[in-house]
């Protein structure tokens, strides 16, 4: 049996890994060297794939130890679906704010590395944001139901790929797949979030008037994973199966 403590530090490390990567390409190399010249830069479709591809290795990497949430949306998702029990919530969402908070630090650090540097604009250090923050200029409640709708399509996915039913091996390419595609859908209009750890880190160090439209990517998010925790558990579950508590995603 793993302990709480070592399957909360692969949370924090892989949340870490996650915020690096994705927010770390969104904020170096989306537009790089600028946004009116971008031969070089990797746009959204990049960025996508660099958030799709950092939870499709972390799964592996460190799925068969604490199940790879790397987001506290997963785990209320995975507890309403009965996959993860409610008394290790706190410890795994502390576990992963924090790691997020680490690597915006980090990305911040070496962004003010660069001469120029500001952060002005909209969404800077790849913050999420609605109306004037969002990067498309989309209304709250447009924002609020894609977080919504999105992450429960996520939870969906982690859910049905992880499901004792499914083949075997393949969730975190699924998983990370399905992370790509939210993204490709989200950027222009939340800069994508479903992921409250990963929307505080950068927020922290973006300012208070974004870090003021964090409660947004809690809330919106949570409702999105709960929902479809419990719709897949009622509904698209095997009938009458009480899945254990576990903290694993099964990816094995």
């Amino acid at each position: 049996m793993i302990s709480l403590f070592t399957r909360c530090l692969a949370e924090f490390l892989g949340t870490f890994v996650l915020v690096l990567g994705g927010c770390g390409s969104a904020v170096f190399a989306a537009a790089f060297p600028d946004a009116k010249a971008n031969e070089l830069g990797i746009g959204f479709l990049g960025v996508a794939l660099a958030f799709g591809l950092t939870v499709l290795t972390m799964a592996y990497a460190i799925g068969h130890i604490s199940g790879c949430h790397l987001n506290p949306a997963v785990s209320f998702g995975l507890w309403a679906g009965k996959r993860f029990p409610g008394s290790e919530l706190l410890p795994y969402i502390v576990a992963q704010v924090l790691g997020a908070i680490v690597a915006a630090g980090i990305i911040y650090l070496i962004a003010t590395g660069k001469q120029g540097f500001t952060l002005s604009g909209s969404n800077p250090l790849a913050t999420n944001g609605f109306g004037v923050h969002s990067p498309g200029g989309y209304s709250l409640v447009a924002c609020f139901i894609t977080e919504v709708v999105l992450t429960f399509i996520f939870l969906i996915v982690i859910l049905g790929s992880t499901d004792g039913r499914a083949p075997k091996g393949f969730a975190p390419i699924a998983i990370g797949l399905a992370l790509t595609l939210i993204h490709l859908i989200s950027i222009p209009i939340t800069n994508t979030s479903v992921n409250p750890a990963r929307s505080t880190g950068p927020a922290l160090f973006a300012g208070v008037e974004l870090f003021r439209q964090v409660w947004m990517f809690w809330v919106a998010p949570i409702l999105g994973a709960i929902l479809a925790g419990f719709f897949y558990s009622k509904v698209l579950g095997e009938s009458g199966e009480q899945v254990v508590g576990e903290a694993e995603l099964q990816l094995k």
